[in-house]
């Protein structure tokens, strides 16, 4: 378990570090995001056939169309998140699209018929004061407001996916995520081909040093990771786990980028993270 929790950790971490590399590719957030998964399903593909993982083509079948749909949610996640930092803050931008887990406790009684408890109302009122605290005192104007959109646009999406995700039972792990990757890019390249076309051959060498390492590092390696230590863990200390990732991307934001946050701005943040990590915690442990 011990290897299984470094290895989440480390992941958490990659995925927290994402942000400045993104922001130093000259390339559009549908193109940046294409090329996420092509290099993600190689490198990925090729881990699976070295450790020779087989997959169970016939139980996949089954759910190809949900795999597919949750993949192409995941496409769209991604544009979005990519915009948001080009807008606001990587603090302000990670911080709206963690509202995700909120949207999917909200929706989750409707769709699956689980309880909503006062615990889940408390958590859904306090994560919700802190997104109006981050919107309602926004340092860049107009174009901050616009970043925190796309950020909770992008939550929307990755809470899609996640709802998706509880109705795919028999797919799982690096199999599952390979095949979403495919359904993204089945939405990526022809929204890529009929927008801004591709421009990679214009991104610099410093530019595509990036590229490469969004796509190798922080995302096939950090799958890789992610996946390989789930099996190892108990779902509430990946929960909790997994918080990492944006307390590191608002660390980043803060000492390494030299971004702004004001006091309002810090509690809304709060707000989202502590309710939405309570929210995770089973009512018999602390």
């Amino acid at each position: 378990m011990k290897t299984a929790r470094i290895k989440l950790i480390i992941s958490m971490i990659i995925f927290g570090t994402l942000a400045p590399f993104v922001r130093n590719v000259s390339v559009s957030s549908g193109e940046l995001a294409l090329y996420r998964a092509l290099m993600a399903i190689l490198l990925i593909g090729t881990y699976l056939f070295l450790t020779k993982q087989k997959t169970d083509f016939g139980k996949i079948k089954k759910e190809l169309p949900l795999l597919i749909i949750s993949g192409a949610a995941m496409g769209i996640n991604w544009i979005l998140l990519f915009e948001a930092y080009k807008y606001t803050t990587v603090s302000i931008a990670t911080l709206s699209y963690y509202f995700a887990p909120v949207i999917v406790t909200v929706l989750c009684p409707i769709l699956f018929r689980e309880k909503l408890g006062l615990k889940q109302i408390i958590c859904f009122v306090m994560s919700t004061l802190g997104i109006v605290l981050i919107t309602g005192i926004s340092t860049g104007g107009s174009s901050d407001f616009t970043g925190i959109l796309f950020g909770l646009g992008a939550a929307m999406f990755y809470a899609t996916v996640m709802i998706l995700n509880k109705y795919i039972k028999n797919t799982e792990g690096l199999s599952r995520t390979i095949w979403q990757f495919a359904g993204a890019i089945v939405v990526l390249l022809p929204y890529v081909l009929l927008t801004d076309g591709i421009s990679l051959c214009s991104v610099d060498l410093f530019g595509f040093s990036n590229l490469i390492i969004v796509g190798v590092v922080h995302t096939g390696v950090a799958y890789v990771l992610y996946f390989s230590s789930l099996k190892d863990l108990p779902g509430q200390k990946t929960a909790i786990l997994s918080y990492i990732d944006p307390l590191v991307a608002v660390f980043i934001s803060v000492t390494i980028l030299g971004e702004a946050m004001t006091f309002t701005q810090i509690a809304g943040g709060a707000l989202i993270l502590g309710f939405t990590m309570y929210n995770e915690l089973s009512g018999n442990r602390k």
